[in-house]
């Protein structure tokens, strides 16, 4: 009988194991969210190098107008993401308008003086079924399209950031568009239209090197909208931004590579 009360004792502790203790909530992880204070930041501090290195060049005018967007645009990012209550009070307002609208007109058709016999002709039954199936299908457009108000207000935002920073990219792409390092070299003389600048390759690294980081921030800015919006017209528009400033940032190191070095190496230019 020892073996039964073994089991038995088994079978107890198996079927009431003993409370495990309370485990500490995970962490977040700090870095799963792009956060728009850091690229601001990164925007700012840009501006500030562009400047002390080409205090004269427009490129750094385009980098502090790239941080006031940035600041409007995380602002407008934490507004997207939020419930717009005002919206959502209106469309039930509408909506409420509407039952009360569509119940005094049916109330008014008066189906109660209406005989048996006439009902059954097809005249009559279109002459008060017409104007409830008009007012069914009125009712069921309104419905459905304030239910989208809201949604279609928070994409028409971020789309409209969205035209700025694809805007701003466009303009760093035309403010490296004549700096070309041929122009550096004795070989080719200059005509009385070719583009007056004095920089050494080194300084023109710098340059084309800053507008690449440009382009990267605006990137950024545009993947922060993107992950407040939600909404897939904006994720692709994000994407196609994003693209934009990849190809441009490419063609921009082409120039690069084709100066024999990579700005990183370059002693003493920040």
């Amino acid at each position: 009988m020892n073996w039964r009360r073994r089991f038995a004792g088994l079978a107890m502790r198996f079927n009431d194991p003993e409370p495990e203790e309370p485990r500490e909530p995970a962490a977040p992880m700090p870095y799963s969210e792009l956060r728009a204070e850091h690229v601001i930041a990164a925007i700012d501090t840009l501006a500030l190098r562009i400047r002390e290195r080409f205090p004269t060049a427009g490129l750094g005018g385009v980098c502090v107008e790239l941080g006031e967007v940035a600041r409007s645009c995380a602002a407008e990012a934490d507004r997207i993401a939020r419930p717009q209550l005002w919206i959502r009070a209106s469309v039930v307002s509408v909506w409420t308008a509407g039952a009360v609208a569509a119940f005094w007109v049916l109330r008014g058709l008066h189906f109660d003086e209406i005989d048996g016999e006439a009902m059954t002709e097809a005249f009559t039954l279109v002459q008060f079924l017409d104007p409830a199936m008009n007012i069914a299908v009125l009712v069921g457009l309104g419905v459905i399209a304030l239910g989208q108000l809201e949604e279609r207000w928070k994409r028409a935002r971020a789309l409209d950031y969205l035209h700025k920073l694809r805007s701003i990219a466009h303009i760093v792409d035309m403010h490296q568009l004549t700096k070309d390092p041929y122009r550096l070299s004795d070989e080719l003389a200059p005509t009385a239209h070719s583009p007056r600048y004095e920089m050494t390759p080194a300084l023109m690294e710098r340059y084309l090197d800053y507008c690449t980081e440009m382009l990267s921030l605006t990137g950024k800015l545009a993947a922060v909208l993107a992950e407040k919006s939600g909404d897939p017209e904006v994720n692709q528009s994000a994407h196609e931004l994003e693209m934009l400033a990849t190809g441009l940032a490419r063609k921009i190191w082409q120039k690069i590579m084709t100066m024999g070095r990579s700005p990183v190496f370059v002693d003493g230019v920040d």
